[in-house]
């Protein structure tokens, strides 16, 4: 599970021996069991997790009981509520296990420490940032511009190895269609006729 993060963080910035360790002492080791919660709404979030192993969701639940799924995180990626975390205020977003998971947890707090300690986690955290903000405007003008079919497509482009591990419901979810018309879609687009 170590060197799993550190090979992660190393994929963006150098980063010694001694500031592996570091960043290890500051992380947190859990076991999240499928079907439980890292974060429920009301709740201030008050970490950032990396998933060694598992699928977590990140995900609102609308006034009618729908739930609109935000962000998969898989193994490698990382998964907060971002504007609870920052703010430091009740969040309105839920973070659970798809399926059993082992995930590393850092605070806010520690998250700060580690820059202060080493610079250069914050040039990679920034990066990863970066890249989040440009997935998350592709996906708002999809969701706006796209059909279903496309954001089928697109999410299959984004989570090419989820696609067979998730349940269609959740894939529903994200795309923002009901399970019902997923369904349908997916046997015309492999039952042309």
């Amino acid at each position: 599970m170590e060197d799993f993060l550190l090979e992660h963080i190393r994929r963006h910035i150098t980063l010694t021996e001694e500031e592996g360790k570091t960043v290890l002492a500051a992380m947190r080791r859990r076991k999240l069991k499928k079907k439980h919660f890292l974060l429920q709404e009301g709740e201030v979030n008050q970490s950032s997790f990396f998933v060694v192993s598992g699928i977590l969701r990140l995900y609102s639940v609308d006034a009618n009981g729908f739930e609109h799924i935000i962000q998969f995180a898989a193994e490698g990626w990382w998964i907060s509520d971002m504007q609870s975390l920052l703010t430091q205020t009740a969040g309105n977003l839920y973070i659970d296990a798809i399926e059993d998971s082992e995930i590393w947890q850092v605070s806010k707090p520690d998250i700060d420490l580690l820059y202060q300690k080493i610079p250069a986690l914050e040039r990679y955290f920034r990066l990863l940032a970066e890249n989040a903000v440009a997935a998350y405007q592709q996906r708002f003008v999809s969701s706006l511009s796209q059909n279903a079919k496309d954001r089928y497509a697109s999410f299959c482009r984004l989570y090419p190895g989820l696609i067979l591990q998730l349940p269609q419901k959740h894939i529903a979810a994200y795309i923002g269609v009901t399970p019902e018309f997923l369904s349908k879609m997916l046997n015309q687009l492999n039952n042309p006729s």
